[in-house]
Formats: C-alpha cells, sequence, structure tokens
C-alpha cells in the first residue's frame, strides 16, 4: 500500500503552477494510460485553462483548493474547494476562477 498527502502535492503543484510560465502543474497519482483507473493532481493559476478537449472516459473533478468552471457546449458549472464535479461524456474545457488545485479521476 501507498499513501499520498494531497495537500502536499497540492501545495508543491500550485507553487509550480503559479511561478511558470504556462500556469499550470500537474502529476499522476494513481493509475496511468495502461490502467483503467487514473488519478491526476491538476494545480492551475488564475486565468489559466485547459482548452476543450474530449472525454477520455467517465471522469469527476473533486475541487481542492480554489474555484474553477467546467463547461461542454452552453452549459457551465463552477466548482469551489469541497466540491465534486461530474464531466459530461463530451467535449470539454476548464478554467482556474481562482487559484486552484483539483483530483482528476478518469475511468477508461
Amino acid at each position: 500500500m501507498r499513501k499520498f498527502s494531497l495537500d502536499a502535492l497540492a501545495r508543491e503543484h500550485l507553487d509550480r503552477a503559479t511561478s511558470g510560465s504556462t500556469g499550470r502543474s500537474a502529476t499522476t497519482v494513481y493509475g496511468g494510460h495502461e490502467q483503467v483507473l487514473r488519478q491526476t493532481l491538476v494545480a492551475l493559476r488564475a486565468g489559466t485553462s485547459l482548452t476543450e478537449h474530449d472525454s477520455p472516459g467517465e471522469a469527476t473533478l473533486i475541487v481542492l483548493r480554489g474555484r474553477v468552471r467546467l463547461h461542454a457546449g452552453e452549459d457551465t458549472w463552477e466548482g469551489r474547494a469541497g466540491d465534486l464535479l461530474l464531466i459530461p461524456p463530451a467535449r470539454h474545457g476548464l478554467v482556474a476562477v481562482e487559484d486552484s488545485v483539483a483530483l482528476l479521476t478518469v475511468a477508461k
């Protein structure tokens, strides 16, 4: 068994995101492309976005810090720390309203 501190990872990657030129930082904390389940911690500086992309499978986003806006077509959902967003099975994008960290879970 392995144990991760999501709080420590969130701090580390938010520091990278806010000080880096791209405004984002991410790390896979569990799984990967060769497994069904993948969990990725994503940190975004305020105003930074993940451009619209296809959904790779069933997915959720748990907001650990900050505030994000998920959009798919005409629909928009806002999430704050502690919220769980269900990612629609359609093209979607994400923007950080504030400096934010989220845990993306995908099952292919």
